[in-house]
C-alpha cells in the first residue's frame, strides 16, 4: 500500500454535480431504466455542419500542430469583430485570449486573485466552480445572495456594500446559470457607477449565455462601459451559443495588464487550444447565424413548456427564466428538500435533476431543470413529476 500524501489545498475544492447527476443517470439507463435527463446544462442540438466542416477540413488541410498560446490571430480577430457586432464597442484582439472551455479563464482569473487574506465575491446561487476555485486559491469566499423576489437578478447595492480593502474580484454572471436570472441595466449602471470608488476591485462577467435571452430583453455586456475596462475581465465563448461543448473552445478579453498573466497561464496549463477547433471557431463567428437565432427560438418554446408544467406541479413554483436555459424551480412547499427532491425524482421518476444546493447554500428548496431537451422529453418528465407528487 501506497502512504501518498497530497496537498492540504485538494480538500478545498469542490465539484460540478450535474456530471454527478449525468454519471448516476446514465448509470441507470444502462442497466435498463428509462431515464430523462434535465438535469445536465449542454444544448441537444448538434453543432452546425459548416462549423464542424471547417474543422474538418483544417485536419485535411494540415493544421495539426501547436498555435499561438493566446490563439490563432485570425480567431482573435474574429471575436474582435463579433464583440464590436454584438455590443458595439471596440475590442483589441492582443487582449483576447483563447482557452478550452470557459472553465481555464474563471481559473486564471482566481489564480491571479485569489490568495490567503484577499476576499472574491460570487454568486450564490451560481456556478459552482466560482466558489471551488475561490476556497482551493486560499481566499475568503463572499456569496451575492441572489433572491427569487428579484428574478435571481443581483442587486447592485448588495455587491457594493459587501466590498471592503480585502476584496480583490467580483464574479458576476448574466443570463445566469442555474437560475436563467437577467440583471436589468439600471442595476449594472448603479454598479459601475459605485465601483469608482473602490479602484482595487476587477470584475469577472461571465457572459457565456449572452446570445440566449427571451420576451425581448437585449444582453448587458459590461464591455459596453469604458471606465470599467481596465479591470474588467469578460468571459464567453462557442459552448453554448453553437452547440459546441465537446470542441472545448472559450475565449476571455482581459484588460491590458493582465494580458500577459493570462497567456502564461495558458502556457503552463495547456500550451494552445487544438488548432482544428479553432478553426471551426472562425467558422461560427463569421459564417450564418442562423442556427443559434432557430435554436434560441426553440429552447423560447420549450421554456414556456417547462415553466408552465412547473407551475402547475403540487407545491412547486417557477419563476420565468430571462435567459439561458434553466428553470430554477422552488419545491420548498413539497416538503422535500432540494437533495431529497432530486434523488426521489431520478429514482422513482426517471428525471434527472440538479438540486438547488449544488450551486450554493441559497439553493436550498430548489431544483434546477435544464430545457436543453426535446419538448416531447419535457413534457413526460413533467408527468412523471406529478405522478409522483
Amino acid at each position: 500500500m501506497s502512504d501518498l500524501i497530497f496537498a492540504d489545498s485538494l480538500s478545498r475544492l469542490g465539484t460540478e454535480s450535474a456530471f454527478s447527476v449525468l454519471a448516476r443517470a446514465q448509470g441507470l439507463a444502462a442497466k435498463g431504466h428509462d431515464i430523462i435527463n434535465l438535469g445536465i446544462g449542454q444544448p441537444d442540438f448538434p453543432t452546425p455542419p459548416h462549423i464542424v466542416e471547417a474543422g474538418i477540413k483544417a485536419l485535411r488541410d494540415g493544421h495539426h500542430g501547436y498555435t499561438p498560446a493566446n490563439g490563432l490571430p485570425a480567431l482573435r480577430e474574429a471575436v474582435a469583430d463579433d464583440l464590436h457586432k454584438r455590443h458595439g464597442t471596440k475590442v483589441d484582439p492582443d487582449h483576447v485570449v483563447v482557452v478550452p472551455g470557459g472553465k481555464p479563464t474563471m481559473f486564471f482569473a482566481v489564480l491571479m486573485f485569489g490568495q490567503p487574506g484577499v476576499e472574491i465575491m460570487f454568486p450564490d446561487p451560481g456556478f459552482p466552480i466560482y466558489e471551488s476555485v475561490i476556497r482551493y486559491s486560499g481566499a475568503t469566499a463572499v456569496p451575492i445572495r441572489l433572491h427569487e423576489s428579484d428574478g435571481f437578478a443581483f442587486r447592485a447595492d448588495t455587491v457594493l456594500e459587501q466590498i471592503t480593502p480585502r476584496t480583490r474580484l467580483i464574479i458576476l454572471n448574466s443570463p445566469a446559470n442555474p437560475t436563467g436570472g437577467v440583471t436589468p441595466k439600471a442595476e449594472f449602471d448603479k454598479l459601475v457607477a459605485g465601483l469608482e470608488h473602490h479602484p482595487h476591485v476587477t470584475i469577472l462577467s461571465d457572459e457565456i449565455y449572452s446570445q440566449m435571452l427571451y420576451d425581448g430583453q437585449t444582453h448587458v455586456s459590461l464591455l459596453q462601459y469604458p471606465e470599467i475596462r481596465d479591470r474588467l475581465i469578460v468571459l464567453d465563448g462557442w459552448s453554448k451559443t453553437y452547440a459546441m461543448t465537446g470542441w472545448r473552445l472559450g475565449f476571455a478579453v482581459w484588460p491590458e495588464a493582465a494580458v500577459e498573466h493570462a497567456t502564461r497561464l495558458a502556457i503552463n496549463c495547456h500550451s494552445c487550444v487544438n488548432a482544428s477547433a479553432q478553426y471551426a471557431g472562425i467558422a461560427a463567428l463569421t459564417g450564418p447565424q442562423d442556427a443559434v437565432h432557430s435554436m434560441v427560438a426553440q429552447f423560447d418554446t420549450r421554456r414556456k413548456i417547462i415553466v408552465d408544467g412547473l407551475n402547475a406541479l403540487p407545491g412547486v413554483s417557477c419563476t420565468n427564466p430571462g435567459g439561458a436555459f434553466y428553470a430554477f424551480a422552488n419545491i420548498a412547499d413539497t416538503g422535500l428538500t432540494s437533495a431529497q427532491a432530486q434523488d426521489l425524482f431520478l429514482d422513482k421518476a426517471g428525471v434527472a435533476t440538479i438540486a438547488g444546493t449544488s450551486f450554493g447554500a441559497m439553493g436550498e428548496g430548489y431544483l434546477r431543470f435544464s430545457y436543453a431537451n426535446s419538448a416531447e422529453n419535457i413534457q413526460t418528465a413533467l408527468g412523471r413529476i406529478a405522478a409522483l407528487l
